[in-house]
């Protein structure tokens, strides 16, 4: 497919299907391909380092999952297809992320020319929560169902991210009686969950700050979800969810 200056394009669609039989194995859950040059280096905190980070629950729950790394993503309308393409795009057509799933493989591709390591783990891990909101178990959402219902009672303000919160005022804008069940709640819980999910496993595998605002749950209030979700899904040996929870290191006297 051309682009707009002529140079040939491929739709993430394409891609996923062309590139799948030849991607490199990670682990037997997880492989990559880079279609814009990697340093060897590099690719530890590209593609060991989060997988790593990974929690055991989490990946039982993942199909079989392919990273493209991409020099950049382009959507050219709203709601148009995603290429890959070697120039950057304008800002508002730019993508960092996009997820193609076929069954019982998800390729994931992200946009990593110029951009931090730091943001391609957060989008790596948003689109790993995206996909376990989609298959997280009833005793899962039980638990965190029973935490939103909680917060709705005590009438928290605030969300982790901007889809939450966008639900979370949807959800607010129904009658009091109907926020704790039904299809908004629902969309609201699962929106929730993958937000809190992003941040827990950016928070296992990266020291990472969670940005003060206006729109931000209450610290104890996300405390209490991150150690419901520690609960339901333990990091693996060697990470930790909160500082406390590292080893203490030994110093000589």
């Amino acid at each position: 497919m051309p682009s707009s200056n002529g140079r040939p394009r491929s739709t993430v669609d394409e891609l996923a299907r062309r590139l799948r039989p030849g991607m490199t194995a990670l682990n037997p859950r997880f492989s990559w391909h880079a279609i814009v040059p990697v340093p060897e280096e590099d690719l530890h905190q590209y593609l060991n380092d989060p997988v790593a980070a990974l929690p055991p629950a989490v990946c039982d729950l993942l199909p079989r999952i392919g990273i493209v790394l991409a020099p950049y993503l382009e959507r050219g309308t709203a709601k148009g297809p995603v290429s890959v393409v070697d120039e950057k795009p304008a800002e508002a057509k730019l993508i960092l992320s996009a997820q193609v799933t076929n069954g019982d493989f998800a390729t994931l591709f992200f946009t990593v020319k110029g951009e931090q390591v730091a943001d391609y783990h957060y989008f790596l891990f948003d689109e790993i929560a995206a996909i376990v909101s989609e298959r997280w178990p009833a005793a899962v959402q039980e638990v965190w169902h029973g935490l939103l219902r909680e917060e709705l009672s005590a009438e928290v303000h605030g969300e982790v991210d901007e889809r939450s919160w966008q639900a979370k005022q949807t959800l607010l804008r129904r009658p009091l009686a109907s926020r704790k069940d039904g299809k908004p709640f629902r969309d609201y819980a699962r929106e929730s969950f993958r937000d809190t999910m992003t941040l827990l496993l950016h928070g296992i595998c990266c020291d990472i700050d969670v940005e003060t605002g206006p729109r931000q749950i209450p610290s104890r209030f996300l405390r209490k979800r991150l150690e419901a979700l520690k609960a339901l899904f333990p990091p693996p040996e060697g990470h930790a969810v909160f500082p406390e929870d590292l080893p203490q290191k030994q110093t000589l006297v």
